[in-house]
């Protein structure tokens, strides 16, 4: 199933230049201008590539539709997702190298040559020697996360406008704001989106499908000491900042993210911030399984109830919100999705394979929504990192197993 992989790589390029990494301490939806600018530019595409129904909705939401050319009257109607945001850790307007060809010898990237590519320190990319391999410059994120993503759906659903031969029920296409804030489907209308089962495109490895994913809380405490001018501070001044260094140093290690792995799950303090008057600490907790996520959250208050009992005059004030849930518990009561996935990644020439995801995606919102939702890979590697890199051919073979997709649903229809 050949397709026009040079439309594919100049897509992928001209997206990764636009800086859309999210902000969590934005109020506003998308929660960053620069996700605007490749939302608008979504639009003009899709409706340049002749989609119907194309949307821009007030919340950043880009909706658009692959009409049906089944003869079928009973094809559900898939949506696919990409979210446009990048991590908020690094600059997101990249300046793409494509090393074509790659020989596998180490890629150094020229704006921070400390920051290096080997077969030997990244194993995925000895399976990329011959492949056009894409990197950034070494001073931002490449955003592939989930960039990557993007390119693969706006390339097959250009390919099946253009080949209405291929039968296939509706597909919508949503392109969202701010996953890597937890706020991707916040505000999204599944109502507007009028879909039956949906993927998101924003995984890694080629034959990847996903349907397990951590569950994830957020936690804030809030200490609130006693101001005094430290010259005549004894008995009366209570230092926020001490308070939180030891609420930190009780954190325990082994329920850290660089001390875990596997399906173990973690306390993670992602910023601590204030002054000896008042402190913020904002965490994030995960687990595979609810009463795990439960257990971290009462050791978080055991540690905090502790503190407050050691020094009175404080005012600790713990509070936790729920971010997403494990796909699995829903998906386990009904696998066509990730069946009918798994027959697709075979047709492409690729082994399906599944792993229990240490993150999230915005498909763990969505099932959980009732919109079962699982995820396939997009060929991103090193996300979150200068070293960030994906293959064009495999963002090739992830257009493929779309188009492939959309097909076994229409044969498994009646």
């Amino acid at each position: 199933m050949p397709i026009d992989t040079p439309d594919l790589l100049d897509r992928f390029l001209r997206y990764v230049q636009i800086d859309t990494r999210s902000d969590p301490h934005s109020t506003t939806t998308p929660s960053t201008p620069g996700q605007w600018d490749l939302l608008r530019l979504l639009v003009t595409e899709l409706t340049e590539m002749g989609a119907t129904d194309v949307t821009l909705t007030e919340q950043g939401y880009v909706l658009a539709t692959v009409p049906a050319t089944t003869r079928k009257a009973a094809v559900p109607r898939l949506a696919w997702f990409a979210h446009v945001d990048t991590a908020p850790n690094l600059p997101g307007a990249a300046k793409p190298i494509v090393h074509h060809a790659y020989d596998g010898c180490p890629i150094v990237l020229p704006d921070d040559p400390k920051q290096r590519l080997t077969v030997e320190t990244i194993p995925h990319l000895r399976a990329a020697i011959g492949q056009d391999v894409i990197t950034a410059s070494g001073a931002t994120l490449l955003g592939a996360d989930d960039k990557a993503g993007v390119a693969t759906v706006m390339a097959a659903a250009r390919h099946l406008l253009r080949h209405r031969e291929i039968p296939h029920g509706v597909i919508r296409l949503c392109f969202n704001p701010d996953e890597e804030i937890a706020g991707g489907m916040k505000h999204l209308d599944l109502a507007l989106l009028e879909a039956d089962f949906g993927y998101t495109i924003d995984g890694e490895l080629p034959g990847e499908i996903d349907y397990e994913t951590f569950s994830a809380d957020a936690a804030v405490l809030e200490i609130h000491g006693i101001a005094a001018h430290p010259g005549w501070a004894k008995d009366v001044m209570v230092n926020a900042l001490r308070i939180a260094g030891r609420f930190l140093a009780a954190l325990p290690p082994n329920q850290s993210p660089e001390c875990t792995a596997g399906r173990d799950g973690f306390i993670h303090p992602v910023e601590s911030a204030g002054s000896a008057e008042h402190v913020t600490v904002r965490m994030i907790l995960r687990d595979f399984e609810l009463d795990g996520l439960a257990a971290k959250r009462a050791l978080l208050e055991k540690i905090v109830a502790e503190l407050r009992a050691s020094e009175p005059r404080a005012r600790l004030e713990l509070t936790f919100n729920e971010q997403y849930r494990n796909m699995r518990y829903w998906l386990q009561h009904d696998m066509r999705p990730v069946e009918f996935a798994q027959e697709a990644l075979r047709r492409a020439g690729l082994t399906p394979a599944s792993q229990a995801i240490r993150g999230g995606t915005d498909g763990s919102n969505l099932t959980a929504r009732g919109l079962l939702t699982p995820n396939l890979f997009c060929g991103m590697h090193e996300v979150h990192s200068q070293r960030e890199w994906v293959s064009l051919q495999d963002m090739a073979r992830a257009v493929i197993t779309l188009l492939h997709l959309a097909q076994v649903w229409e044969e498994r229809s009646a």
